[in-house]
């Protein structure tokens, strides 16, 4: 390794000049905002807020005058003077019905010039209802710069070689790691491969690329090391697992570790918003991203969630002009964390659950994130890949691809050991299939509920 490997020396745009680098005008744009991150990050709690609701007078003032679906709404929010806490949380909350059924009138029809071109986005429908929405070349910088400041948190060799496994995108080589550092910092390569490659064939080249990085979406990650070691496949340099897409499965660290003796590093976005929290170099817990995203995590009374709470995420995008997220509920569930050791002024996210659409919902009207006793199927049956199916209050459909037909006592042994996992009476019932397709986003999800109430 380099004696500077750690230092991160920026690259430069001048020839003959390597050190102090000089770095093209996007390298000096990506480096300010670092030089800002590494003040604001360090900022209390309060003076966070402020620099918030600073922005958010900002993107306030612009929806009310150029926004349609915001005319009314924002009514009665003065916008003609700094914002306030209590103003702000009597705006309703934005539901993705609400962005479906109002693309046209949640575009802006005056964005700002400098903020760059807009272009349409999309999610991928994995909750059944995609949406539609418009980005800037702005919010392209920041999501580029989160990108930048999440290596740089965890301190990573950039002449390294870094290996992404994800969807729908073409196998390959690149001379850098991508747009979020090459326009600052000189990196080492980076390899492709998709996710619809089977498992196998994953990590099969997995160890013929021998990557100092791997990053890819959750599961597949989680998939990927279970594979490896049952084979004993471990590539040499590889030094850390990065996860991203979806909420990290509770065993997905211990996996990692038991294939490969490495941590991992999740990191929580959406398309609609990008980067929300990372986790945060010192702990397995994540860091908000307030200079990017105003992150509410609400109770069932829709008040602030105190530590240890599960709550609901609710974001506002500080930055994008063009089509405002203005206290959007995304869908998912997370928990509210202490402040951090670390020095860090940031919000604390404990633990991230993840969509509502994976959250077992109880007669009670209770919801908790399920745990199906996963670990000791191979024990009971050849069970190569399963999918835990809520189909209404008290029936439970469980997928399985088999190796061979089940016995009726081995099904018997896996319900009994669903059901006491799950912690209620349900109806476990079976079906097979020869394989269980992720989503177009790359996704696998072991567990969904399709009850709607």
């Amino acid at each position: 390794m380099s004696m500077l490997a750690h230092t991160a020396v920026p690259g430069s745009a001048l020839d003959g000049v390597w050190w102090p680098a000089l770095p093209g005008a996007e390298g000096a744009r990506m480096l300010a905002l670092q030089y800002q991150f590494a003040q604001s990050e360090r900022w209390s709690p309060a003076e966070l807020r402020a620099a918030q609701f600073a922005q958010l007078t900002q993107l306030l003032r612009h929806a009310k005058s150029t926004v349609p679906f915001y005319r009314e709404r924002l009514s009665g929010v003065a916008v003609d003077r700094p914002l306030d806490v209590a103003a702000f949380e009597r705006i309703p909350l934005l539901q993705r019905q609400d962005i479906q059924d109002n693309f046209d009138a949640l575009v802006t029809s005056a964005l700002p010039p400098d903020h760059g071109g807009k272009q349409e986005g999309n999610t991928s429908g994995s909750t059944g209802r995609p949406i539609r929405f418009m980005v800037t070349q702005l919010t392209e910088v920041f999501w580029h710069a989160f990108t930048l400041r999440e290596h740089l948190w965890q301190r990573r060799d950039f002449s390294g070689k870094l290996a992404a496994i994800r969807a729908r995108v073409s196998p390959g080589v690149s001379a850098g790691w991508g747009a979020s550092t090459d326009s600052a910092f000189r990196t080492g390569p980076s390899v492709l491969c998709n996710t619809e490659l089977p498992i196998a064939e994953q990590a099969q080249w997995l160890m013929q690329q021998n990557p100092d990085y791997l990053i890819s979406v959750a599961s597949n990650v989680q998939e990927l090391a279970r594979h490896c070691g049952r084979h004993g496949l471990r590539p040499p340099r590889l030094r850390e697992v990065r996860t991203y897409g979806e909420a990290l499965h509770p065993d997905a660290r211990a996996d990692v570790r038991s294939a490969w003796g490495l941590p991992v590093v999740d990191m929580y976005s959406c398309r609609e918003a990008g980067y929300l929290a990372l986790q945060c170099p010192q702990h397995e817990h994540y860091h908000v991203q307030a200079e990017g995203i105003y992150l509410e995590l609400l109770d069932d009374r829709s008040q602030p969630c105190t530590p240890g709470t599960l709550g609901r995420v609710v974001i506002t995008v500080l930055h994008n002009f063009a089509t405002p997220l203005i206290r959007y509920d995304i869908g998912d569930y997370a928990e509210a964390g202490a402040p951090c050791d670390c020095g860090r002024g940031l919000p604390v996210i404990r633990r991230i659950v993840g969509r509502v659409r994976n959250m077992l919902r109880l007669p009670d009207g209770g919801m908790r994130h399920p745990r199906f006793g996963e670990a000791q199927f191979g024990g009971i049956a050849p069970v190569r890949q399963f999918q835990v199916v809520q189909k209404t209050l008290q029936e439970i459909e469980v997928a399985l691809v088999v190796a061979r037909p089940l016995t009726s006592a081995e099904e018997d042994t896996l319900r009994v050991l669903i059901i006491r996992n799950l912690a209620h009476p349900f109806t476990v019932s079976f079906v097979y299939r020869d394989d269980i397709p992720r989503s177009a986003g790359g996704k696998y999800e072991d567990f969904r509920s399709e009850v709607t109430t």
